[in-house]
């Protein structure tokens, strides 16, 4: 009796897994750039044009506020800057003051010894290695004591008007929750989405991130988002995944 070839009869019978119903994962670049300009256009007209929600004079202000967001609400930063830029306000100021001095000042943003620190360390490494001039590169950025690049990104896009995308805790809830991406790993998320913008576009990329985030804030909070009124809702994987299981209960409910 001959034996059957057990892995060429598996590989015959292919798996008739069924496909989660609604995916709509974006399966080419040119999906992902189409929707990501729709979102884009889609949340531009509920809640108009962006800016920063930390307020600064100078691409320096920026920094040391964006420093001092970490773990942190814009309006408490916003709050103690107000004082804090009254004591120090430039590189050099802050190089030559006093560490107690400005850990006081930023005591309400909590961290506040490790974002003083940093802050004095990073104005020092600006006056000695850039003359006393904010770099305005991603290289350069990154190598300033307490700046990543989520900080380097926020600089970049709302300081000097450069392509730069950041990606916050909402950029990176959303833009999973939509189907942009399948990773929580900012890096590789910014990456994604640049790449994936239109070229000519890419000086928006700032505007596309402080979108996503006030949509995070206003319709898609964390635990509760508010589908029934999400002006995006016919772009979101999540959205669709979940009228497609509505209706598939409906159907099977029917006698």
């Amino acid at each position: 009796m001959v034996k059957k070839d057990i892995s060429v009869t598996l590989q015959s019978c292919p798996s008739k897994k069924k496909k989660t119903a609604g995916k709509k994962i974006a399966k080419t670049k040119t999906d992902l750039r189409e929707r990501l300009v729709e979102i884009f256009r889609l949340l531009h007209e509920e809640y108009g044009p962006q800016k920063c929600f930390l307020n600064h004079d100078t691409p320096f202000q920026l920094l040391v506020a964006t420093i001092l967001s970490a773990q942190c609400t814009d309006k408490t930063v916003n709050i103690v800057t107000e004082e804090l830029f009254r004591h120090f306000s430039t590189p050099e100021e802050f190089a030559a003051g006093e560490l107690s001095v400005l850990e006081t000042l930023v005591h309400k943003c909590g961290y506040y010894r490790a974002k003083a620190r940093h802050i004095k360390e990073a104005a020092i490494k600006i006056c000695s290695d850039f003359d006393g001039k904010l770099p305005s590169t991603m290289e350069e950025l990154v190598t300033l004591p307490g700046v990543g690049r989520k900080t380097a990104n926020v600089v970049l896009a709302d300081a000097f008007g450069l392509p730069g995308l950041p990606v916050d805790t909402h950029v990176i809830r959303l833009s999973n929750l939509i189907g942009l991406v399948k990773t929580k790993d900012p890096v590789k998320i910014e990456e994604i989405l640049c790449n994936a913008f239109p070229e000519e576009r890419k000086g928006e990329l700032g505007e596309l991130s402080h979108l996503l985030i006030i949509h995070g804030r206003s319709c898609c909070a964390a635990g509760r988002p508010a589908c029934e009124k999400c002006i995006i809702q016919k772009l979101c994987n999540t959205h669709l995944n979940r009228e497609q299981e509505k209706k598939h209960v409906t159907h099977t409910e029917i006698p």
